[in-house]
């Protein structure tokens, strides 16, 4: 009897495991790809506004190092004088979507200057966004290199 029930809530736990890992309506999907290909368009831009605004408060990044930014450091990186990043593309993008919390991940090469010296990047990131008060944000972002 004891393992009957065991097996029945078990059963049950999967189904409701199950239920949360559904597709996300089209339109939600959508909505993340816009938002989050106008923040490579402002990251280009080098617009703080528009960077800021798709940014939440706690924000932080890990970058391939294992170096932890916050917000703020995050964004004077990007906007430093020092940084010229050329138009890239993301590749294998993809949204997953778990209630109020959103994986946004794919691929990308970056070429650039640092310091007057250039650049090339090749990496795999994945950013989280979450859903607070019907506002999606990007709480985190995390990036491992590949190696070509």
């Amino acid at each position: 009897m004891k393992r009957r029930a065991l097996l029945a809530g078990a059963a049950a736990a999967g189904l409701a495991v199950t239920g949360l890992a559904q597709a996300a309506p089209a339109a939600l999907v959508a909505q993340l790809e816009v938002q989050a290909a106008a923040w490579d368009r402002a990251i280009l831009a080098k617009d703080r506004a528009a960077i800021e605004a798709n940014m939440a408060e706690d924000f932080r990044q890990i970058d391939a190092h294992g170096n932890v930014e916050t917000k703020a450091s995050f964004v004077d990186g990007l906007l430093s004088p020092d940084l010229a990043l050329d138009p890239y593309t993301v590749e294998d993008f993809e949204v997953r979507v778990y209630g109020d919390t959103a994986l946004l991940s794919g691929r990308t090469r970056m070429t650039g200057h640092y310091q007057g010296q250039a650049f090339h990047t090749h990496y795999r990131y994945i950013d989280i966004y979450v859903r607070r008060k019907g506002v999606w944000k990007i709480v985190s972002v995390q990036i491992s290199p590949v190696r070509d």
